[in-house]
């Protein structure tokens, strides 16, 4: 059934294909922000970063890793909460060639340790609240030089104020030495420091981008992206989740350690000449206050946030007319949630509806997504543009009919090069089909009409074997 695409039916004026630059994630960016300098690009705690600005400060803190011995190819935790060096941190590497692997801001030490063995990490960025958690792991020398960010430095007045006399007095002093460097210190540096020797060397098919799987069947796996697969992913959405056009309003709230997050709630938007009002956690009772300043156009979130939306007193009374796209992934979305949300928008000059997705961290994040116009219970909406994607009889190949169950597999370029490391356990997930394309098995067990709407039933219970 796949083969026909009857979803594309259903696809009103999405299109079917799209282009895709040979590009590295900076390459992408860098054009629009050349192309609207003026416009902003992130909004945190009421200070507001430039197009021209966020380039400037990627272009310099590429410079200056470089010129403190970071390479091209050097993998690099990141375990930052939303925040501008997180941004800038992101995309510096990709003008490097370095690699950015984001983690989880609450990770453990021997979570971090984890990461690091896994990734092969000699570099870490961090808040200086969360440098006590990789103290020990740099004794042990899994990671051998860590840079420092501070939130204070990026937040606008009085905010700046309230978290120094607040949260920021708890932060112990950190010790900065040759392997532990000051984020702002750098920053700070000449100017004049030398251009790369090959800036932006990466191109579209390079691995760009480790992501982490949650580690459900024992210890998370490092997911290996392309440039391709994350610039393919914000394209997607920008044609399918809105479209997303300049001066856009994202309120990017899901974290950028999550591929729903970063590709959706980041990238997406800064390619698409939108802006990042970037809130580092989420508070249901802050949220309504933010979108009354903001007016906003688009959220993404998990059910759970927008179930806590629906029942704050606050939100309830906040004029939602802004929002042009509402996105849902991460988990199932019940239909009562669905409703009692829509039902607030509609009370409060809204007129956008709440969109169910559905996607993998081996292909960045969504693959799928309700459409605008049609809703059907329960369903996780249909294929992205240039995606793929069927329902198999589980351990085969075999397609299966119309609402048979089976394990839903997915095609596009938006799937991963493969685990790190770990060549048993890709090629348990990545499997050569009759047609002779490459599907990427999620072990989801699900079904699909006639019509090309998806539905997720439940996780497999499916242990991938590895090659440790």
């Amino acid at each position: 059934m796949y083969e026909t695409r009857p979803w594309l039916a259903h696809n009103g004026a999405v299109p079917a294909n799209l282009e895709y630059p040979d590009s590295s994630i900076f390459g992408l960016l860098e054009s629009d922000l050349r192309k609207h300098p003026h416009l902003p690009a992130l909004v945190f705690m009421g200070k507001t970063t430039t197009k021209a600005r966020l380039l400037e400060r990627i272009t310099l803190m590429s410079r200056a890793f470089a010129a403190r011995g970071m390479k091209a190819g050097d993998r690099v935790i990141i375990c930052l909460p939303n925040m501008p060096q997180a941004v800038v941190a992101f995309y510096a590497l990709s003008r490097l060639g370095a690699i950015p692997a984001p983690i989880h801001p609450l990770s453990t030490t021997p979570e971090i340790e984890t990461y690091a063995r896994i990734t092969g990490a000699r570099w870490a960025i961090t808040l200086d609240g969360f440098f006590p958690r990789f103290a020990p792991v740099m004794a042990g020398k899994a990671i051998e030089k860590a840079i420092i960010c501070s939130i204070g430095g990026e937040a606008g007045f009085p905010a700046s104020v309230g978290y120094a006399l607040g949260p920021g007095r708890k932060i112990a002093p950190v010790p900065y030495d040759e392997g532990i460097l000051s984020w702002s210190a750098l920053e700070r540096e000449d100017r004049a420091l030398p251009e790369l020797a090959l800036p932006d060397p990466l191109r579209g098919g390079d691995g760009a981008l480790v992501l982490f799987s949650g580690g459900s069947t024992g210890e998370p796996k490092g997911i290996l992206l392309s440039n391709l697969n994350c610039n393919a992913l914000a394209l997607q959405t920008k044609a399918a989740g809105g479209p997303i056009e300049p001066g856009d309003i994202m309120l990017s709230i899901l974290p950028m350690f999550h591929g729903f997050g970063l590709a959706v709630g980041i990238h997406a938007v800064l390619v698409s000449g939108g802006t990042c009002v970037l809130v580092p956690r989420f508070k249901a009772k802050a949220l309504a206050p933010m979108v009354r300043r903001y007016r906003p156009s688009f959220m993404a979130g998990v059910p759970t946030l927008y179930d806590a939306l629906a029942a704050d007193p606050r939100f309830r009374r906040t004029p939602l007319s802004s929002f042009k796209g509402l996105f849902c992934g991460g988990d199932s979305l019940p239909p009562e949630i669905k409703y009692r949300f829509e039902e607030v928008l509609r009370k409060n000059g809204g007129k956008a509806v709440l969109r169910e997705g559905y996607g993998m961290t081996e292909s960045v994040t969504a693959n799928m997504l309700m459409p605008a116009a049609e809703y059907r219970e329960r369903s996780i909406g249909v294929p992205y543009p240039d995606m793929l994607a069927k329902v198999v009889r589980m351990g085969t190949t075999e397609e299966c009919g119309p609402m048979e169950e089976g394990e839903i597999c997915v095609a596009g370029p938006t799937v991963m090069l493969g685990y790190l490391g770990d060549g048993a356990a890709t090629a348990e997930v990545l499997r050569v089909h009759p047609d002779g394309r490459t599907w990427l098995h999620s072990g989801d067990i699900g079904c699909m009409d006639a019509d090309g709407f998806f539905y997720f039933r439940q996780r497999a219970k499916r242990v991938i074997k590895t090659s440790g």
